[in-house]
């Protein structure tokens, strides 16, 4: 167990940023510098990312397509990230919403409350994956900050090993 934990603190989302070391200590100009400079790594990282991001959008368009549907799944932040999503893209492209859903560890609660206990539950990310019913038509994106969020990686498990196409967001490489 010890050796686990220590290989999921080296993973970049799980340390501490340096930088933020004195948050506490500093003054409300200096924290929001502190955040700019640290939201200046998104659009990098992103650029690097594009090849990657350009197959997925691919992949959902053609699932979409054929009749398909596109699932979410995350949990904690990235479920309400997932979410959000999920409710946003049906005013914004004119789409069913019935083709674009979510499923996030802890039910709806989760949203507006911490559940973040249910993360670690494999057998509920299949459960609540199952409940859904993928299949070949349809395509499963996971969001998972760290990449190895137990729940979201058995639900993607779940719709890959039912025929669903699946996708991994993860803000750590490999």
């Amino acid at each position: 167990m010890a050796n686990k934990k220590s290989r999921i603190q080296q993973l970049g989302t799980e340390r501490r940023n340096r930088a933020a070391a004195a948050l506490d200590t500093m003054s409300a100009l200096a924290i929001a510098r502190l955040i700019n400079r640290e939201d200046q790594k998104v659009p990098r990282a992103v650029t690097k990312a594009l090849p990657q991001i350009a197959k997925g959008i691919d992949l959902i368009a053609k699932q979409l397509a054929t009749g398909g549907r596109m699932i979410y799944v995350g949990a904690g932040t990235s479920g309400r990230i997932a979410a959000l999503d999920a409710s946003e893209l049906p005013p914004t492209f004119n789409t069913d919403p019935k083709r674009l859903q979510y499923v996030i560890a802890g039910g709806d609660a989760a949203l507006s409350a911490a559940a973040e206990f249910n993360e670690d539950s494999e057998e509920l990310g299949k459960n609540d994956m199952a409940r859904k019913k993928p299949g070949k038509k349809d395509v499963v994106v996971g969001i998972a900050a760290s990449g190895r969020t137990p729940y979201t990686v058995a639900a993607l498990r779940y719709a890959k090993k039912h025929g669903a196409k699946t996708i991994a967001i993860a803000c750590n490489p490999n």
